[in-house]
């Protein structure tokens, strides 16, 4: 039996490496952990039933009786629109379903400790525009995935406080696409893919103030990834080669720090309300920085702005039990988004969002099927010409000048067996 488990364990683990992994949230964080916590909005840091809390807030774990095993999937359905304001013209990107997918395992020690371990998507970036959009000089697809393997322990230290604390094994991929402008009717395509691992920590604090009210708060620290990889280039032309050379390179990129505080209510049985603030540290973004082993059109480096900000969430949510075997849930989100106007650019084309979900709990002995819907909508965001546009010689609508709008439906599921 022991060793079934085990191999469960590593083979859920090597699944979540293997899927896709794209996604969306502020920047380019994700926070589609868990769907009971989706149908929440996320908001689940000061009370939780649910293995998720590892991502949210590992001190909830010490709740916890048992073993419990958690696995999960959303599904994401985008749609992205970009108006030319120099044409008037319409552009879509390429139609995708993306399903980032999280495993959790929890066990209770004894009465002051538990331990835990997740496997998930911290951050998450997934863009394509296609190759004869407007704004293509710019990007014509960005991709960027990331796996976090986080082993927790959990203290019990008073009959009222818990903390937490793990480690945070990042490894991340990506790729970059857009095409080059040698004059019309000459374009050519360049590529860059590369990966690397990070190493960050994470901490979780859980105080109940009284029977029916719990304070929460959590902090995940920043990472660097160095990444190594390739620059390559589709050229029109043989000539071009000499100032187009296929080469390695390398970049390193600094994923921000988040920290949530929340307080739960539970005083109106059986209604559970929460409300939690996030912060996310996104002003550790100042620019892209590919350095390249050989000089691509007389420069060693590709440098890309972007001086990023920090940012902030409010959330509201709410779980109302039925009965024993079943409960509904439902939250909201608003959160500001970090990239300033003179550095927003297609390629993510971030604004300030809201996110309205729903969602239910379904028991039945020591199974728990945990489904949400949520709806994510992005406000209005105008492209002006700006920093992005710099040194690439771009005009008219080869700038990508207009409205972006973006939309996002997603449908969440979790099963998890405790025992």
């Amino acid at each position: 039996m022991k060793r079934c488990g085990r191999l469960f364990v590593w083979g859920l683990a090597v699944f979540i490496l293997a899927v896709n992994q794209r996604a969306y949230g502020s920047g380019f964080a994700i926070y589609t952990q868990g769907a009971s916590s989706l149908g929440q909005a996320a908001v689940t840091i000061a009370h939780s039933d649910d293995p998720s809390t590892i991502f949210y807030n590992p001190a909830l774990i010490n709740k916890f009786d048992g073993t419990q095993i958690q696995a999960g999937t959303t599904l994401m359905f985008i749609s992205r629109e970009f108006e030319s304001a120099s044409s008037g013209r319409t552009f879509k990107t390429k139609d995708d379903v993306f399903y980032p997918s999280t495993f959790y395992i929890t066990h209770k020690l004894n009465d002051k400790l538990s331990a835990g371990l997740g496997v998930f998507t911290p951050f998450g970036l997934g863009t394509d525009w296609g190759d004869d959009w407007a704004g293509r000089f710019l990007t014509t697809r960005a991709e960027l995935r990331t796996v976090d393997i986080n082993p927790v322990l959990s203290c019990r230290i008073t009959p009222n406080i818990a903390v937490a604390a793990g480690a945070d094994f990042v490894i991340l991929d990506t790729t970059l696409e857009s095409k080059i402008n040698f004059g019309a009717p000459l374009e050519g395509t360049k590529k860059f893919k590369g990966d690397g691992t990070g190493l960050g920590y994470n901490l979780g604090l859980l105080i109940d103030l009284a029977k029916d009210i719990s304070f929460g708060a959590s902090y995940r620290s920043q990472v660097r990834v160095d990444i190594d990889g390739r620059a390559e280039f589709s050229l029109p032309a043989p000539a071009f080669r000499p100032f187009f050379p296929d080469t390695n390179g390398s970049a390193h990129l600094k994923l921000p720090d988040r920290l949530h505080a929340g307080i739960s209510y539970r005083g109106f049985d059986p209604l559970t309300l929460q409300v939690t603030y996030r912060w996310e540290g996104w002003s550790s973004f100042r620019e892209l920085r590919i350095n390249l082993d050989q000089p691509v059109n007389g420069s060693p480096v590709d440098v890309t702005p972007k001086r990023w900000k920090d940012t902030s969430a409010v959330i509201v949510g709410a779980k109302y039990r039925l009965d024993d075997s079943a409960a509904l849930l439902a939250g909201y989100l608003y959160s500001k988004n970090p990239v300033p106007d003179e550095t927003f650019e297609p390629s993510l084309p971030d604004a300030d969002w809201h996110l309205f979900s729903v969602g239910t709990e379904l028991r039945r002995k020591q199974l728990k099927l945990d489904l949400a819907y949520s709806f994510m909508i992005l406000e209005s965001r105008d492209k002006r010409s700006n920093e992005i546009d710099a040194g690439l010689g771009l005009v008219g609508e080869e700038r990508a000048n207009g409205t972006y709008n973006t939309q996002i439906h997603m449908i969440a599921a979790s099963l998890t067996y405790a025992f």
